[in-house]
């Protein structure tokens, strides 16, 4: 198993702290966008994705992975990136799928705690999203990105 080995133990747990970093920056866009244009939920949550991937990869090649130096910057860029835009499409996919439903379900059982179920919904489903999100980055980027590490 790969985390029986103490080296990918560190290596996730500082891709778990970049990726809360990036979280911060994700949930810190989505809401800005939201509450300052017009913008739809599913396309603020486009927008503050790829700013938190911009996050991600700066972090993780520099902290994660710094010994990760058999390809090149541009190289290692494509291909996180690649492995992050196909998040993307997991994450809008997700979005669309259960925003309306935990919009719903706030509706019903989160009412009067002073957020609207449209605020509770949208950052519920965001969550949920990341969470799924995480465990494809983290996988694919191990072993395709920085598949040199040993």
């Amino acid at each position: 198993m790969i985390f029986a080995n103490p080296k990918e133990r560190t290596r996730f747990i500082r891709f778990a702290v970049v990726g809360i970093v990036g979280a911060v920056v994700d949930f810190g866009v989505f809401n800005l966008l939201l509450v300052t244009t017009a913008i739809e939920a599913v396309w603020a949550s486009a927008i503050s994705f790829i700013a938190a991937v911009i996050s991600n990869f700066i972090w993780n090649r520099h902290w994660t992975y710094p010994d990760a130096r058999g390809k090149t910057f541009v190289r290692q860029l494509f291909q996180f990136s690649l492995v992050s835009f196909l998040g993307l499409g997991i994450r809008i996919g997700l979005f669309a799928l259960l925003e309306d439903f935990f919009i719903a379900i706030s509706a019903r059982w989160l009412v009067g705690i002073g957020l609207t179920p449209q605020f509770i919904g949208h950052n519920a489903t965001l969550a949920i999203a990341i969470l799924v999100v995480m465990l494809w980055n983290f996988f694919a980027n191990r072993f395709w990105t920085y598949s040199e590490v040993q």
